[in-house]
């Protein structure tokens, strides 16, 4: 029994009990759960035997110290109650907040969702993590489990089979220890706890950054196949050489370009983002608006997509307002297009050309090109909108984005690949026939040039060719006038039969069924003129493929072609000892020459 000073007893704060099995229940109590709203104790069991009066008599003080000291835990409350009341406070992203409610949806909370919040130590933070690498979906381990297709009731079929376990990425892993990290920081300031137990558990490495943008050649490959359509070329260019976001794209408006020469400027204000209601537009996604200088080449694309979008609008009596989507399924540009359709429509491009990358690998391109280049971390840095690299220079026009950012957007323009050459919709026929009519008119082609339709006779009348292909009189109309075009026809009066004429022997464009340049067997003649297919390599490393007319024993004209490439790619003609050029006739694989200068 204690007394007080007065010599009155005091009562002991804490009870021991006895249970049937002869053990003592300690019990302190600990104040209001600030969740529960319910009276909290601290609980400690003592096994029965000699000392256990003794043990637990020592275990109330240790107990009423730590009430005393603030150093229990104020609450019974589990991780799952303190994850959603720590996530109801979140001021993050609307994204990463769908996010985390995820992880914790699937994973945390069905693995340690159910333990009190003081219980969580780092053992069981470790067995946490171990498991999370060992299957995503938690299984038994048993082998005989099946992977069903749906939870519902269902008839299976080869869709359900063998569980395959598949571990949880890493950075993924790394992810679900900041949300219980930043749960406890909380549950420490709140009291719940007296220290966080995260910081104690050991969550896989982070995995070595390994970024693997496209290379030239691929760059190159990607731009061509882009350009078959000049709007979706355009996009794919301008996050080339500007290294923006797709949300930030998707989100460009005409207002927030300048193309005059002297200024020529992004202003990334706003980006598209996903949100539970579906893709909004809000704030970027480091919170800070920047710009970024383009170089002379983009502003001429971008300005030749701007004349397109006004004369696309002004057809059906449209107007193009300033504030206006630059990439836009609207003729009018009032909605912004979908990042994900963006993806989609890349990845197919990608897929297309046998290359492994992605939509955004064309943001470390965009890095790696300009580094290489000699253009500084933070400037980089600065125009991908890295936080940390140098964006509080961003928040105003200063003088870093006149002198480095223009001088960034210059060697960025000088590395892209060579924009191919806008096709006249008849000369892109021959190769890549879109619609009916154009198909109908290829396939006569092919026929007229196999000999099939000889000279002098007649081919089919629009009647026939109609119930052939199954279209209308007007498709074959049309067919009739693109042959015409491409002058393997005579004429075409009406429905009246039309005179075959064979093709000009010297016409190239003829020389080949799918419309693509044969092989020459014959020997080339040296004279002015000729379609030469050029490679210019620095130092053994291919930098530029271009095609030009010229003549191939004309060494002044080979040695212009050959200085502006060496400027092309950001050097001056001092350099151009370090350079060669293979030289080819086009469509020719054989090499006709290598051509090698020195500095004048």
């Amino acid at each position: 029994m204690v007394r007080t000073r007065e010599g009155q007893p005091r009562r002991e704060r804490g009870s021991i009990d006895e249970l049937p099995s002869g053990a003592l229940r300690v019990r302190v109590y600990a104040g209001i759960d600030p969740v529960s709203k319910r009276r909290h104790h601290l609980t400690e069991v003592i096994p029965a035997g000699p000392k256990a009066a003794r043990e637990a008599r020592a275990a109330r003080d240790r107990l009423v110290r730590e009430v005393e000291e603030r150093r229990s835990p104020r609450t019974a409350a589990t991780v799952n109650q303190l994850l959603d009341r720590y996530l109801d406070q979140f001021d993050g992203a609307p994204r990463t907040l769908e996010l985390y409610r995820g992880y914790v949806r699937k994973h945390i909370g069905p693995l340690i969702g159910e333990v009190k919040v003081a219980r969580l130590d780092a053992e069981i933070l470790d067995s946490f993590y171990a498991e999370l690498r060992r299957c995503r979906d938690h299984c038994s381990g048993r082998r005989a489990e099946v992977q069903h297709r749906t939870s519902s009731k269902h008839q299976c079929d080869d869709q359900c089979r063998p569980h395959a376990c598949r571990p949880l990425g890493a950075t993924t892993v790394r992810h679900m220890h900041f949300i219980l990290s930043g749960a406890y920081k909380r549950a420490v300031r709140w009291k719940w706890v007296s220290v966080s137990p995260v910081g104690q558990a050991e969550p896989p490495a982070a995995p070595t950054p390994s970024p693997r943008p496209p290379t030239a050649a691929d760059a190159a490959r990607i731009v061509s196949e882009a350009w078959r359509d000049p709007d979706w070329g355009t996009l794919v260019w301008v996050a080339m050489t500007t290294g923006t976001r797709r949300g930030e794209l998707c989100a460009l408006r005409w207002s927030h370009v300048d193309l005059d020469p002297g200024r020529a400027v992004l202003w990334l204000r706003r980006a598209i983002s996903h949100s539970a209601d579906g893709w909004i537009e809000g704030d970027l996604k480091t919170y800070q608006q920047r710009r970024v200088a383009l170089d002379p080449e983009t502003v001429t694309v971008l300005t030749e997509h701007r004349d397109r979008c006004q004369a696309r609008a002004e057809v059906l009596e449209l107007s193009l307002d300033k504030d206006a989507f630059v990439f836009s399924p609207e003729l009018d540009g009032s909605r912004f297009l979908a990042p994900s359709s963006l993806t989609q429509r890349y990845d197919r491009l990608a897929k297309r050309l046998g290359i492994d990358t992605t939509f955004h690998k064309l943001r470390h391109y965009s890095a790696t090109e300009l580094i290489a280049a000699g253009v500084d971390v933070r400037t980089v840095a600065g125009r991908l909108g890295h936080a940390g690299g140098g964006t509080t220079t961003l928040r105003a026009y200063t003088a870093w984005v006149s002198e480095a950012d223009q001088r960034a957007a210059k060697n960025i323009g000088g590395r892209m690949p060579e924009r191919p050459a806008p096709l006249h919709s008849a000369e892109r026929a021959k190769t890549d026939p879109q619609s009916p009519y154009e198909r109908i008119a290829g396939e006569l082609r092919r026929d007229i040039l196999a000999g099939v339709l000889i000279d002098g006779e007649h081919a089919l009348s629009t009647r026939k060719i109609a119930d052939e292909y199954n279209v209308s009189a007007a498709t074959v109309r049309r067919a009739m006038e693109l042959l015409k075009t491409w002058g393997l026809i005579t004429s075409c009066r009406g429905r009246r039969a039309t005179v075959v004429r064979p093709p000009d022997p010297e016409d190239k464009s003829s020389n080949g069924v799918s419309g693509v340049v044969d092989a020459p067997t014959k020997t080339h003649t040296s004279k002015c003129g000729e379609l030469l297919d050029l490679e210019v390599r620095w130092r053994g490393t291919i930098v530029k493929k271009l095609t030009a007319e010229a003549d191939p024993k004309d060494a002044n004209g080979l040695r212009q072609l050959l200085v502006d490439a060496i400027r092309r790619h950001g050097r001056d003609e001092s350099q151009i000892a370090d350079y060669e050029m293979d030289i080819r006739y086009s469509g020719v694989r054989d090499l006709l020459t290598t051509f090698v200068a020195s500095a004048r």
